[in-house]
């Protein structure tokens, strides 16, 4: 039976993935809803159940592909591949019209620069405080910190190791947390409590799921304005980080 069974996954690996997957975000937004009230996003749960996998499934079978490295979901190394993670990564952006983005008025394009480029530095500093001298690595990483979606799509781009990509879906995600943890925390502070300034926070954060889930927090109804622009946020991150942000680290180290 076992023989049969492994079978089936080997000959099915891409299905056998798809169904995994699918059972995991159903599982992480179960959590989100349940347990944390939709404080964390579902998304962010996924993507921690997803790297102890990958470390898991690394230790277990002293490959370097994390689960991948086991027969029965060899799958998902195709379903996570370049091809169809790229395009689902860069299609986010497609969704969105630049008419739109002018309804957040001058404040919110210049919010989305500045928290792109502010991001970037802040993970590239730290980056560097922690040893790395490799422009490749220290884009990676500060490309991670804008978000979870930009550092890998960067490191893909300039041919950053599959460690240095890690690092930086690992240090978009700590953001993504702290920014669905805190935005309800600050909202009154910081007066977020209307349309515009939830596309200036949007643009300034940027991580499209840790904005979404803080706003659902602080006010249902000021999710779809910070989305907007943390959409734009994220194909602006995925313009520069590759190329401007690249050059520029590049030219210093």
């Amino acid at each position: 039976m076992m023989d049969l069974i492994s079978a089936v996954f080997n000959r099915n690996s891409l299905v056998v993935a798809f169904a995994v997957i699918g059972v995991t975000i159903w599982v992480s937004y179960y959590i989100a809803d349940k347990l944390t009230a939709g404080r964390i996003h579902g998304s962010a749960i996924a993507i921690a159940i997803g790297l102890i996998a990958a470390y898991w499934g690394g230790t277990l079978s002293g490959g370097t592909k994390g689960v991948a490295d086991l027969g029965l979901l060899g799958g998902i190394g195709l379903m996570g591949g370049g091809m169809l993670r790229d395009f689902a990564i860069v299609s986010t952006a497609f969704g969105v019209h630049l008419s739109e983005l002018k309804k957040a008025g001058a404040a919110g394009v210049v919010s989305i620069f500045a928290g792109v480029i502010v991001s970037f530095v802040v993970g590239a500093i730290v980056a560097v405080a922690f040893g790395y001298t490799d422009p490749v690595a220290i884009t990676t990483i500060g490309a991670g910190a804008v978000t979870y979606i930009v550092g890998p799509v960067t490191g893909e781009a300039i041919g950053a190791s599959g460690e240095m990509i890690t690092l930086s879906v690992a240090a978009g995600l700590v953001k993504s947390i702290l920014v669905m943890i805190g935005t309800p925390l600050i909202a009154r502070s910081i007066g977020l409590n209307n349309p515009q300034s939830a596309m200036v926070f949007g643009g300034l954060m940027g991580t499209t799921s840790g904005v979404a889930a803080g706003l659902a927090a602080t006010d249902p109804k000021l999710v779809p304005y910070g989305a907007m622009t943390a959409t734009f946020y994220t194909g602006v991150g995925c313009l520069l980080g590759p190329s401007v942000l690249f050059m520029i680290v590049s030219s210093l180290f």
